[in-house]
């Protein structure tokens, strides 16, 4: 397991290798469809430092950030994608995500001197733990109906019990 800390020197993207576990420290960047492009617009109107935004070294990971947490969107959405060669050559050195980059693309961050890795969605992980599902109710709510599902080996952790949360401070 190699440890990567923001903000990335060009040595430490230089010495990964595709296959290579990693652990990420310090301040990232989030951001998707809708707002990398205007990420872009500010890249060429020069407007990144007045918004306080540094690139030099960072790391975006494609994703909204909601109540309910984080988690990969797919990077080879047309506005994604092609807002990594850019954002590269602005700086950014890790781009993270999940699904395949056009060949184009992976020879984009080559040349600017930037990687991509994945984080796999958490139905990736699940998905060979669930042996069946029935849909059991409201059929009329297609995904959100009642199922019920045959699974094994479903990791969890326990959040509340006992009158006490993770959640508390």
């Amino acid at each position: 397991m190699k440890i990567i800390e923001t903000p990335i020197c060009r040595a430490d993207i230089d010495n990964l290798r595709v296959g290579d576990m990693v652990l990420i420290r310090g301040d990232i960047f989030c951001g998707r469809d809708a707002v990398l492009p205007k990420v872009q617009q500010a890249i060429r109107q020069g407007e990144l430092a007045a918004l306080g935004i540094e690139l030099e070294g960072s790391v975006i990971f494609h994703t909204a950030v909601s109540p309910a947490g984080v988690g990969p969107t797919s990077s080879n959405k047309l506005e994604i994608e092609s807002s990594i060669g850019p954002l590269s050559e602005a700086g950014v050195r890790l781009h993270l995500g999940k699904g395949a980059l056009s060949r184009e693309t992976v020879e984009a961050l080559d040349r600017f001197g930037s990687v991509y890795a994945v984080i796999p969605p958490v139905t990736a992980l699940l998905g060979d733990k669930t042996v069946s599902r029935e849909l059991v109710a409201f059929p009329e709510l297609g995904m959100e109906a009642l199922y019920r599902l045959r699974v094994e080996g479903y990791p969890a952790i326990i959040a509340a019990a006992h009158g006490r949360s993770i959640y508390d401070e």
